[in-house]
């Protein structure tokens, strides 16, 4: 039998990297309920992605390492379509903390499943 850490490894892509807030002009419909209806929270540790990173395995609850932060992040929203290459950080409702993250290029380490490795 196989042990779980060998079914699964990182693997690191660079990204667009933004913040997002929850506020009304910011979000369509309820600023706190993410496209896959989590509650969103202030102090969580939580990203949306945009939707061309699914393909790479990236999905709802999935595990992120973003360079310059400690913490694991979780995968809670998906952005528009109009949106490539691109991952946001949640930051409640800081607005200000938002604006001075600004916008950055940063690896990002992803989960993936060894046997989704295609030759």
């Amino acid at each position: 039998m196989k042990d779980r850490e060998d079914e699964v490894d990182w693997d690191t892509i660079c990204v667009t990297v933004t913040a997002y807030n929850s506020t009304g002009y910011q979000t369509e419909g309820d600023p706190n309920i993410t496209a896959w209806g989590d509650t969103l929270k202030p102090g969580m540790n939580a990203i949306a992605i945009s939707r061309d990173l699914m393909k790479l395995g990236l999905g709802h609850n999935s595990k992120v390492k973003i360079e310059g932060f400690d913490s694991i992040f979780l995968v809670k929203d998906k952005m528009h379509y109009r949106w490539r290459n691109k991952v946001d950080i949640y930051m409640g409702e800081d607005v200000a903390k938002a604006r001075e993250f600004g916008r950055k290029k940063l690896n990002m380490a992803y989960i993936f499943k060894k046997d989704s490795i295609k030759n």
